[in-house]
């Protein structure tokens, strides 16, 4: 039985996959890279790398495709969720799993982000988060291994038979907030999120797929709902009217002045706060069915 194995969710992601499975191979661990229907070489960079390779035919979102990644994992005792803009470094694993032995009972486990320009990325509130709260956001690094109110989407461990057994990642989200939702989840069940210092792993934030026209105006569309629902799932205030009136006047005055990329920012923002403002689900405007 393998003891971990590495989930990769791609998504024209040919230029950054190679890096990141050549790491996760260097540490032994085996991959199963799920292809949401990359128009470039994703795949075939995949299968060239060794990993299995799992096709959809459709873009079914992040937390869809790391479900169904997991579900293919066997019998593994461990999964390994994978940005393919991530790059584990030596003796990342190693320290992970070392982090589960030492606490059994933790439900998630996250090694220290680099981002590309050397600053370590934490994050020290979120929006979710049933403790600790940090309402100023006051960011204090940690110094070591330390519990943490949220761990990032774009490096997770955990083990996989509490993953299937929490439901994994909500469905009805596309992306954004998935892993904010996990987390919570994860300590409502008892569970602690624990950031593990000795494992690094370098992260090329925003280069997880290839540039494409309209994908501002998309991620915001959905960074937007996203918030909004799982507002919506924990009881917390609604922010998408609030979202729609700071973001529509913005880029109502982007497109008057021919500022393409703020009518895409803003009008996204705006837009996916209207739809969830009159119903409508993320899912729906994917073309996909729960």
């Amino acid at each position: 039985m393998a003891s971990l194995v590495a989930i990769v969710v791609a998504h024209d992601s040919a230029a950054v996959l190679p890096a990141c499975l050549a790491a996760l191979a260097g540490q032994h661990v085996p991959a199963i890279v799920v292809d949401n229907a990359s128009r470039d070489a994703s795949a075939a960079v995949a299968e060239a790398a060794g990993a299995a390779v799992i096709h959809n035919v459709r873009n079914e979102g992040y937390g869809r495709a790391n479900n169904r990644g997991v579900r293919a994992a066997g019998t593994a005792e461990h999964i390994l969720i994978v940005n393919p803009d991530v790059v584990l470094r030596p003796g990342a694993v190693d320290a992970l799993l070392q982090a589960a032995r030492s606490w059994p009972d933790a439900g998630l486990f996250a090694p220290r982000l680099v981002e590309i320009d050397g600053r370590f990325f934490f994050q020290p509130r979120s929006l979710l988060a049933p403790y600790l709260t940090n309402p100023g956001g006051r960011l204090a690094l940690p110094q070591g291994d330390a519990c943490a109110p949220f761990l990032s989407g774009a490096c997770l461990m955990m083990p996989r038979r509490l993953f299937l057994d929490l439901g994994g990642f909500d469905e009805r989200i596309f992306l954004f907030y998935e892993d904010d939702d996990l987390c919570r989840r994860i300590a409502d069940a008892g569970r602690a999120l624990v950031h593990v210092h000795g494992a690094e792993a370098l992260h090329g934030r925003g280069r997880s797929s290839a540039p494409e026209r309209g994908r501002v105006f998309r991620t915001r569309w959905h960074q937007a709902w996203s918030r909004a629902y799982v507002s919506r799932k924990y009881g917390l205030p609604d922010p998408s009217p609030a979202t729609l009136m700071t973001n529509l006047p913005k880029a109502l005055l982007s497109a008057l002045v021919l500022r393409r990329a703020g009518v895409e920012r803003y009008g996204g923002s705006a837009a996916g706060a209207l739809a969830f403002l009159r119903g409508r689900d993320a899912l729906t405007r994917e073309g996909l069915h729960e």
